[in-house]
């Protein structure tokens, strides 16, 4: 008795065992996240760092080196970048794959508290650490704009306010406040004044510092009653500082000198070079990024929830709008993989109802295929898996494969019953005879991703979800075709009429028996002509290698996510006003273009706990209108970067927006090439050369160094003999500098709410000349009044913009994109030729990063993924036949597939990324479903009729010709849909169904042939070599016997 014979005589209890697989199947399906693509980030920690005035090169020097050294040390890391501009340090950390990020996170807060000992006492505060990769494309942007507040106010209630609620939703990792800072009382001091009065700076920041306190006060009692002592020692506004007494002199009359006589003090921001914009309105921006592995419409969807009370407590004066949202083009982009998958699933029944011309019999495909396809949500729901772009393109391609179970099951039935047999004895028998052949074709696909599934890195990741989803679909298709398609035949089948030969029937079935009769004529040619059709297979094996070699080859398809970042850099010189016009300039451009939607973006760094940014930098957020109402994301860009090269003095880099993003660091554009060094001076000449033949190269754009060591500098060259004759050492002339022109923190007002800062400094309109520095004057030991030019001199030379270091080296990346047309292996091989001639040191280490890294590393691993994929099949398919000719026979289906998936990339000028790789990898278990049917039904033929090989091969692929090619017109109507998808993620999908349509044309027009000759030259060398070792043949394998 089979396995199928139990549920075939039990049909109520099939039934139901079916509901219930649809019933849990439709739960999990509701329960399923969504999600863009699987969870394939790496964890990343960054940590940030302020220390307000201090130069790029102090920041490098005193704050990240430590925190580097400090951090280093943490088991795990995979890379460690650091950059550090004016008053910012930031170090991202990425850790390998299988790293907890928050067992991760305990020890990167222990390594900052080690490293604070080490670090400078004029911080502000603690460096602090957020879960976020800051590289990461923002899944949500809202901007606040007021026609009565000011942006130091909305900037507030940004930070305070809406960045503390959104940072407790679920899945955010980082929420940065951009486009102004905290407000903050600003003393802009006149120096004619002070020198006018004999004042030093530091004279009036420590009465700043005195006379604004919040300190313990105590209490009193007395009896039964308490009082609690307060005092009115803290100044909160502008108003109260300005008459805050400076200096009070007994001996003139009792002259009082007040704040107001030597400075102008204004409710202002702490940072006054910053701005921020959106939709042509100067705003507040909150930039929101997920938690590495966080589902992103999870968040969005939080986030979104707590919008209608955050605007409540905001009020009419403030209007928070969501600027840009990724999860709209998420959902819509599913949707239409939904679509697709529904296609695929109408486009294989048509096949079934064009072969087999029954309503009954398309009956039981059509009830078997949604089956296996809703009971596989139940297996995703368990795994923890999302519905997301690959596990929907597991299911459109497993429409294809689930079908097939059913299929050869079916049409063996139907077979018994047209030679005469009842339904219920064509079932019993036909289930019993195939259910071995049903099984080979099931588990030698689902081996096919075996080796995957144990791979690490990024392919792993992908891989894993799509593997497991496919796999699970085609063992509960198996189940589903030893069970309830059997049943279904005995129920739904009739004897009479025939299925295939009613007289509405007959025109196609005369119509196919002609066409089986050509092939058995073409097909016995091709026996006759063995040797040619054997050169032929052999040509298509050496063709692999030749094509697989010289198809582009890429990471991931480029998505068209209709979003842009881009990256201004102005002349490193700029000073922030001209660099606002340039930013103007930009934003006029990008919002007169019909395909942009919105634009928004800031300069000048985002404020507390943000990296910050250059000095002469300015970051955009451009979201494009759908993609029904404009053009190609790429033919945008392109558009884009012609008018935006027409501003002068400035660059606006294009990175677009992709969903996998790998790397940390912040680029100007999509891939990265790294230069480092222990050697600093080295590294700095080699760094413009480099750059300078990437510039040249056809096939990249927007190239661009992060290196910016010629801004403008004052430097002071101290005499420190002199200094010292006069009574002063360098800590005093660096407080007086840091005074003067730092922009420091010289107090604290405290707010039930939120901590704001004292800022001092020389007032604007006294810093238009570094010649300024000639009216500082600073106070000698004996109180005398000093000036600078007495013990130093001014030079004037360049210091750089920002330090960036890699792996605790000096580090200089480049950023750039492809061309038009261009794929990535290319670019990075004409990277590594212009390099050559060259000649760098030895201590100047290159390679590619982020991405492009990746890449690279990929693409030397895609010949071993194939080759284990291809192992295992033959292993598999080894231990069901018990054999280790047979596999060979099967496994000689697939060298025609690989020619025509990989001129089909050719063809279609696609390159072979992970998306197709996984094609080609699908098609070994696709294709050998033609040789199997073909070797079973020729085993059992030698065996119980006693034909000869060539007689049973011939006899199996007539035979099997019907299933043959519903099986394939199946598979590659199937995945057709994929090629003609309209969404931004289309292009996803679509190299997909380039390899697998591609794939089976050129195996089905092969194959056909090709097996058959395989087959008899494998048994003619199994039989000589069984005689040669033993003397005599024996008999067939234990296949035969099955």
């Amino acid at each position: 008795m089979s396995f199928s014979t139990v549920f075939i005589r039990r049909p109520v209890a099939t039934l139901l065992l079916t509901v219930a697989l649809l019933l849990a199947g439709g739960l999990s399906f509701s329960l399923l996240p969504v999600a863009p693509l699987p969870q394939v980030d790496f964890p990343y920690i960054v940590v940030n760092a302020a220390m307000p005035g201090a130069s790029p090169e102090t920041m490098a020097s005193s704050v990240a080196t430590p925190l580097e050294r400090a951090l280093g040390r943490i088991a795990g890391i995979v890379e460690m970048t650091s950059s550090s501009t004016l008053g910012n340090t930031q170090v991202v950390l990425q850790f390998d794959l299988e790293r907890n990020i928050d067992g991760a996170a305990r020890e990167v807060q222990a390594a900052i508290n080690t490293a604070m000992s080490l670090l400078p006492t004029g911080m502000p505060r603690n460096p602090s650490y957020r879960k976020a990769n800051p590289a990461d494309m923002p899944i949500m942007i809202l901007s606040l704009t007021s026609e009565t507040l000011s942006r130091g106010q909305l900037y507030d209630l940004a930070s305070t306010v809406l960045a503390q609620k959104i940072a407790q939703a679920e899945g955010v990792g980082q929420v940065s406040v951009g486009g102004s800072s905290l407000p903050a009382v600003r003393v802009d001091l006149n120096p004619d004044a002070l020198n006018q009065h004999g004042l030093a700076l530091d004279d009036v920041r420590q009465a700043i510092s005195d006379a604004n306190s919040d300190g313990p006060k105590g209490a009193v009692e007395q009896g039964s009653q308490h009082w609690q002592i307060d005092g009115s020692d803290q100044l909160r506004s502008a108003a109260e500082f300005i008459p805050l007494i400076i200096r009070h002199n007994s001996l003139e009359g009792g002259q009082v000198l007040r704040l107001g006589d030597v400075a102008e003090v204004s409710d202002s921001v702490e940072n006054v070079r910053n701005s921020g914009f959106s939709g042509g309105l100067p705003a507040v921006l909150l930039i929101i990024t997920r938690q590495p592995a966080a589902n992103i419409i999870a968040a969005t969807d939080a986030i979104h929830g707590l919008l209608p009370a955050l605007r409540e407590t905001l009020g009419p004066a403030v209007k928070l709008k969501v600027m840009d949202d990724r999860s709209p083009n998420i959902r819509a982009s599913l949707h239409e993989a939904e679509f697709t998958l529904m296609v695929s699933v109408a486009l294989v029944i048509l096949v079934v109802f064009a072969f087999l011309r029954n309503a009954r019999a398309t009956l039981i495909p059509s009830v078997a295929v949604p089956v296996s396809l809703i009971g596989t949500f139940v297996v995703m729901y368990l795994c923890n898996f999302s519905l997301n772009n690959l596990s929907l393109m597991a299911l459109i391609i497993a429409t294809g494969f689930v079908v097939d179970d059913a299929i050869v099951m079916l049409e063996n039935i139907a077979r018994r019953i047209e030679e005469g047999e009842t339904p219920l004895a064509a079932a019993l028998k036909g289930a019993s005879e195939v259910g071995f052949t049903v099984l080979s074709m099931s588990l030698s696909l689902v081996a096919v991703f075996i080796p995957l599934l144990l791979m690490g890195g990024i392919p792993g990741r992908l891989f894993r979800e799509f593997a497991v989803t496919l796999s699970a679909a085609v063992l509960i298709s198996l189940l589903v075709s030893l069970t309830l398609t059997p049943m279904l035949c005995a129920k739904l089948l009739q004897a009479k009429p025939a299925l295939l030969v009613a007289p509405r029937q007959k025109r196609f079935a005369r119509l196919f028996a002609q066409l089986a009769q050509h092939y058995r004529a073409s097909l016995e040619w091709a026996l006759d002509h063995s040797r040619l059709m054997l050169v032929i297979l052999l040509s298509t094996i050496v063709l692999n290698f030749y094509l697989f070699a010289i198809v582009p080859k890429t990471l991931f398809p480029q998505q068209d996510s209709g979003r842009l970042r881009g990256q201004a850099v102005a002349d490193q010189s700029i000073s922030f006003q001209a660099l606002q016009e340039k930013l103007a300039d930009f934003r006029q451009i990008l919002a007169a273009d019909p395909a942009v939607a919105n634009v928004a973006g800031f300069s000048g760094g985002g404020g507390r706990g943000s990296g910050g940014g250059g000095a002469n930098t300015g970051s955009f957020f451009i979201t494009l209108k759908p993609i029904d109402q404009r053009e190609p994301m790429t033919v945008v860009a392109s558009r884009l970067r012609k008018e935006l090269a027409k501003v002068a003095g400035a660059t606006l880099y294009l990175n677009p927006g992709q969903d996998l993003r790998i790397g940390g660091r912040e680029g100007n554009a999509q891939y990265q090439f790294s230069l480092k060094s222990d050697d600093l001076e080295l590294l700095r000449a080699a760094t413009p050369r480099v750059e300078a033949v990437m510039r040249q190269l056809p096939e990249l754009v927007d190239v661009s160094g992060d290196e910016q060591n010629k801004g403008l500098q004052t430097r002071l060259v101290i005499d420190r003999t002199a200094a010292a004759r006069y009574g002063v050492d360098i800590e005093m002339i660096s407080a007086l500098l840091n005074n003067s022109f730092g922009q420091r923190q010289v107090s604290t007002i405290y707010n039930p709410l939120n901590q704001y800062r004292v800022v001092m400094e020389v007032g604007q309109a006294y810093q238009s000349s570094p010649d300024i520095l000639e009216q500082v004057y600073v106070i000698s030991g004996d109180g005398a009044r000093v000036p600078i030019s007495t013990f130093a001199r001014i030079e004037p030379s360049n210091a750089p913009l920002a330090v960036n270091h890699l792996g605790q080296f000096a580090a200089t990346t480049f950023s750039f994109n492809l061309a038009p047309d261009i794929p990535l292996e290319t670019g990075q091989a004409a990277i590594l030729k212009a390099l050559q001639p060259l000649h760098l040191p030895v201590a100047v280490q290159a390679s590619f990063a982020g991405t492009a890294g990746a890449a690279q590393d990929t693409q030397n691993d895609m010949p071993i993924m194939i080759l284990a994929a291809l192992l295992a099949v033959y292993i598999v398919l080894g231990m069901l036949y018990e054999s280790y000719v047979h596999p060979l026979t099967i496994i000689s289906t697939l060298p025609s597939a690989g020619v025509g998936a990989l001129l089909a990339l050719l063809l279609c000028r696609t390159e072979l990324s992970l998306i197709a790789l996984i094609g080609i990898i699908l098609l070994i278990g696709i294709v050998k479903k033609n040789a199997i049917l073909m070797i079973d039904f020729a085993l059992d033929a030698e065996r119980r009729l006693g034909m000869s090989p060539r007689e049973a091969i011939l006899e199996a692929c007539v035979k099997r010709f019907r299933p043959i090619m519903m099986t394939s017109l199946a598979a590659l109507l199937g995945a057709l849909p994929l090629l003609f998808g309209t969404d931004g993620d289309a292009e996803l999908r679509r190299p997909l169904g380039i390899t697998i349509v591609g794939g089976l044309i050129g195996s089905q027009l092969l194959t056909l042939y090709t097996t058959p000759v395989v087959y008899l030259y494998l048994d003619r060398l199994r039989h000589w070599a069984l005689r040669r070792w033993h003397g005599r043949a024996k008999p067939l394998p234990l296949e035969s016997q099955l």
